[in-house]
């Protein structure tokens, strides 16, 4: 593989972070090419990414492999009461900052998008349910995209949980129509949160 196909092939690793295009990958790529350096930091941070960080065994969330459960999960100063249901991990991180919610997260890991044939991963929604029925949760927050996606996940999810009698409950009202969590400022997601709606 001569130098162009290295390159073509980390430039391609690189477009499939979220918000970064194809121009942007191939620049990042030449970038690394000629900072050897970088590449040294780099490499030693994913080594340690892939050494250290694990995903929590309760809640789908980030957490080191010395820590399952996650701090979320495992802190008895979060509200056990309600359960937080985002789509992916960087939808925590920034409902956290907003600093208007103080319970427990369950992660997805993406959404339902049927006309692409994607559903959600089986597992997930069991422990979803199973953590409804034996955490003795009393509120779902269903904080999903507010798009089409976003609105039928939610939908598929409300189906599963109504006949565990707990209340269902939608971000209000703020949260930017056909976007989610991740672009939300935290005043706004504060209230949207504050004041939701049932699901």
């Amino acid at each position: 593989m001569g130098t162009h196909g290295v390159l073509e092939r980390l430039a391609s690793a690189l477009a499939e972070l979220p918000g970064v295009g194809r121009r942007s990958a191939e620049r990042m790529a030449l970038r690394l090419a000629s900072a050897p350096r970088l590449v040294e930091d780099l490499s030693a941070a994913l080594a340690e990414l892939r050494e250290r960080v694990a995903v929590c065994s309760r809640c789908g969330n980030l957490t080191t492999r010395d820590r399952d459960p996650c701090l979320y999960c495992a802190s008895p100063a979060r509200d056990g009461r309600t359960l937080c249901v985002v789509e992916d991990t960087s939808d925590v991180a920034t409902i956290e900052r907003s600093g208007a919610f103080r319970g427990r997260y369950h992660v997805l890991g993406g959404k339902m998008a049927a006309s692409r044939g994607q559903l959600l991963d089986p597992a997930r929604v069991a422990l979803l349910v199973e953590r409804m029925r034996s955490e003795g949760f009393e509120e779902a927050i269903l904080a999903l995209s507010t798009d089409v996606d976003g609105d039928a996940t939610a939908a598929y999810l409300a189906e599963k949980l109504k006949p565990l009698g707990v209340r269902l409950s939608r971000p209000a009202s703020g949260l930017p129509v056909m976007s989610g969590i991740p672009y939300t400022d935290p005043v706004t997601l504060a209230r949207a949160l504050q004041a939701r709606q049932p699901a």
